[in-house]
């Protein structure tokens, strides 16, 4: 079998301080022309947005995809909303669980795998301010640690 390859090329670091992310999937994107090149120079973000599920598809909206300098009249515009390519039982199951109380989708993070534009989906709860705060303890508490053990191993 042979080697999957993995480029990166947007992440959200936000989503993990915003949310207990439960459960992964991954989607394709339906991207036109020139938003696969722009995407393919890394400039995507996905700070800023969420997805939706709407009549039994999914979109992602406030997905910004830089316009690709040489594409002249064939650039879209870059806020547009944009198709997620998923599976129908995936889809249903994800329409169930967002239909409960606190469950959101987010995107964690937008990739090529095998030259294929890709979205990790993340189910999610939103985390409170007593959540976001431990575990800002916990990390600081960590990096103490760390910081403790390089002194004490010079």
């Amino acid at each position: 079998m042979a080697k999957e390859t993995m480029k990166l090329v947007a992440n959200n670091k936000k989503a993990y301080h915003d949310y207990f992310i439960d459960e992964k999937y991954e989607a394709g994107i339906e991207l036109h022309g020139t938003e696969v090149k722009s995407m393919r120079m890394g400039k995507c973000s996905i700070k800023e947005s969420f997805i939706r599920i709407e009549k039994g598809e999914v979109f992602v909206y406030g997905m910004h995809v830089s316009p690709y300098e040489k594409g002249n009249i064939f650039n879209k515009d870059p806020m547009r909303v944009k198709k997620l390519l998923m599976h129908r039982y995936e889809i249903n199951k994800l329409a169930g669980k967002t239909a409960e109380k606190g469950f959101t989708l987010v995107p964690l993070q937008v990739y090529f795998k095998e030259g294929k534009a890709k979205v990790e989906i993340g189910l999610a709860r939103g985390k409170k301010l007593y959540d976001k705060r431990q575990d800002i303890a916990k990390k600081d508490q960590k990096r103490e640690a760390e910081k403790e053990f390089k002194i004490r191993n010079l």
